[in-house]
């Protein structure tokens, strides 16, 4: 990003989408917003933030909802707080928005870290979401589980970022390039994804500091919570089976979060439960392969208005 670029022009990305801040619990979000109906609330996962629904948001739109995509505390637009990367501030951040939308209660759709919160909310508020789809994360109570029992040995990406600074220097330096190291690692072998085009706008985004730290902060509480007090309430917070209707989403070459990790998130669902697995897809399914993941949503929201 050059000294030139403001926040705005990174992030408020034209298209058939308006843009906006709204405040929210005690915060301010920045949304992109298309469409009218029934809310669909749209969360991105690291290192990426609202656009990488770009794909998503006009199917749904015309399929007659409105597509609202945040960018979550810490990253893009919205307020880069001192604190609130806890999953708690993360649901309250979540159904707050909602509410300032004007809704009661929304469809909610998140890929890994947004995805994460989306579980979060809907655990924590059940008022509030309607129906849940997710791609890329477990159940937080499977992720916990799966941490506890020596998982976090295995998950590189997520004990790596414990260290103070150096993680943050790292997504910051020559441009942002790790960024794009990351989305290409993530990713499914051979995948197209990241193009020039996203890789540039991801790389932008997260220069804006201190978006790096932010980012990192939600999977700095995940790890450390294991070892404390807030993580054993969280645990419990969380632990009644979720009742509204489930969708997942999971990319068979996803090397972060395996197959049956996500399949397991079945065993805290009493709902309706949809599950697709994609072949050709890594961690960002609604990237890699975007018209399977829009074509599935578009399919599923369809049960879930009637």
């Amino acid at each position: 990003m050059t000294a030139t670029e403001t926040p705005r022009y990174t992030v408020e990305i034209n298209g058939p989408w308006s843009h906006r801040s709204i405040a929210a619990n005690g915060a301010q979000f920045h949304v992109a917003e298309q469409g009218r109906g029934p809310l669909v609330l749209m969360l991105h996962g690291f290192p990426e933030f609202w656009w990488a629904w770009r794909h998503q948001m006009p199917a749904i739109a015309a399929a007659g909802w409105r597509v609202v995509a945040m960018d979550l505390r810490g990253y893009g637009g919205s307020d880069k707080t001192p604190r609130g990367y806890d999953p708690f501030t993360f649901a309250a951040d979540i159904t707050g928005v909602i509410r300032s939308l004007g809704e009661r209660s929304a469809v909610l759709v998140g890929h890994g870290w947004g995805a994460y919160g989306a579980w979060t909310a809907a655990a924590m508020r059940p008022a509030h979401v309607a129906a849940l789809a997710v791609l890329s994360m477990p159940h937080p109570l499977v992720l916990r589980h799966h941490l506890l029992r020596g998982g976090f040995r295995n998950s590189g990406s997520l004990a790596g970022v414990q260290t103070p600074m150096v993680p943050e220097r790292r997504l910051i330096a020559d441009d942002g390039a790790h960024v794009e190291t990351l989305l290409r690692r993530w990713a499914a072998p051979g995948s197209a994804f990241p193009d020039a085009e996203a890789a540039r706008h991801y790389r932008g985004a997260m220069q804006l500091w201190p978006a790096p730290h932010c980012a990192l902060e939600y999977q700095r509480w995940v790890f450390r919570s294991l070892f404390r007090g807030d993580g054993r309430r969280f645990a419990k917070r969380v632990q009644d089976p979720l009742t509204m209707p489930v969708l997942q989403i999971h990319g068979s070459q996803d090397r972060n979060v395996s197959v049956d990790l996500a399949a397991a998130s079945r065993d805290q669902l009493t709902g309706r439960r949809r599950w697709l697995a994609l072949d050709s897809a890594g961690h960002f399914p609604h990237e890699e392969t975007p018209d399977d993941v829009t074509s599935a949503l578009v399919d599923w929201l369809r049960t879930v208005r009637t």
